[in-house]
């Protein structure tokens, strides 16, 4: 009895998804057009349901045909995982890399990044996946994660790449009409911009003063008219002069040095929001995800350091 899904079929259909249509396959994998069909129509008798809706001009997968795809493109993925443990093809990154990162930050920096990483390594195939939020660390939904702070859990690997500090700004359209904060509780009376995002507590902003034993930590309650989950709008509104944002440094350098934002409380301390890059322990050895992660740690040590406080 033939198997409902034969080993051929994975790299097949995925090459034909990739492809977007019959003839592109078929030029893609050496063979004609009428071949292509073929073969689709054996898988899609074999396991009884159609993969693909075909029109005279363009293919699209139904959804048990992206179905199919999703585990087809893991599976081949595990199958190179297996081959550089065993050291078969160690020196040459290739195969599928799914990466996270959030909104902004992925749109800004991460992007950039792998447009330069796949040319360097055309074997490498790259998924980017954008989210408000990073995926929990037993999703196996991603291969590398680029968050702001190490996760506290010993079952990923979480490289630092990047120095990184949450910094107070505003607009000084803003500050020339309201006043600029001189200690941290004076932040009580002036609109502060929200931003709810991960497991933080919302609207609660610790600063810090002092250098080590001496170092004293003040948990202050915002409140403002603006709130958003999305780093890039609240930004946004900082720039229209709503009020004072605690944001990233990476998101606002460029504001920073063009005048447009003005730092706030420049001799206290803020979190630090180190980036790094989070894979689980089983993709340490997988040429791919380390290849990734040592060009990410590259394109990101060119930058400047994270500026620290004022003495």
């Amino acid at each position: 009895m033939t198997p409902e899904i034969q080993p051929a079929d994975l790299g097949f259909f995925s090459v034909l998804a990739a492809a977007g249509s019959l003839s592109a396959a078929a030029r893609e994998l050496g063979i004609t057009t009428p071949a292509v069909s073929k073969h689709l129509a054996l898988m899609e008798s074999r396991v009884g349901v159609p993969l693909v809706n075909r029109t005279t001009r363009r293919m699209s997968l139904t959804p048990e045909g992206e179905l199919y795809l999703e585990h087809a493109r893991r599976i081949l993925g595990e199958i190179n995982d297996m081959a550089e443990l065993l050291g078969v093809s160690r020196s040459t990154p290739k195969g599928l890399l799914r990466v996270n990162a959030t909104l902004g930050f992925g749109r800004t920096h991460v992007a950039p990044i792998i447009s330069r990483f796949v040319r360097k390594y055309p074997q490498v195939e790259v998924q980017l996946q954008l989210s408000v939020n990073p995926p929990p660390l037993t999703d196996d939904s991603f291969d590398v994660c680029i968050r702001f702070g190490a996760p506290p859990d010993a079952r990923v690997i979480a490289r630092h790449i990047a120095p990184n500090r949450r910094l107070l700004c505003a607009s000084p359209a803003y500050l020339a009409k309201h006043g600029t904060p001189k200690v941290p509780n004076d932040l009580t009376r002036h609109n502060c911009i929200g931003i709810r995002q991960g497991e933080e507590a919302y609207g609660l902003w610790r600063l810090a003063s002092g250098r080590g034993r001496n170092v004293t930590t003040e948990a202050i309650k915002t409140r403002g008219n603006l709130t958003t989950n999305d780093g890039e709008i609240a930004v946004n509104w900082a720039l229209d002069g709503h009020g004072i944002l605690m944001r990233a440094e990476w998101d606002i350098e460029r504001h920073l040095k063009n005048g447009h934002l003005v730092q706030v409380l420049p001799h206290y301390y803020t979190p630090d929001a180190d980036i790094h890059a989070v894979y689980p322990q089983r993709h340490q050895l997988s040429a791919r995800v380390r290849a990734f992660v040592d060009f990410a740690a590259l394109s990101f040590s060119k930058r400047p350091a994270a500026s620290k406080p004022k003495p």
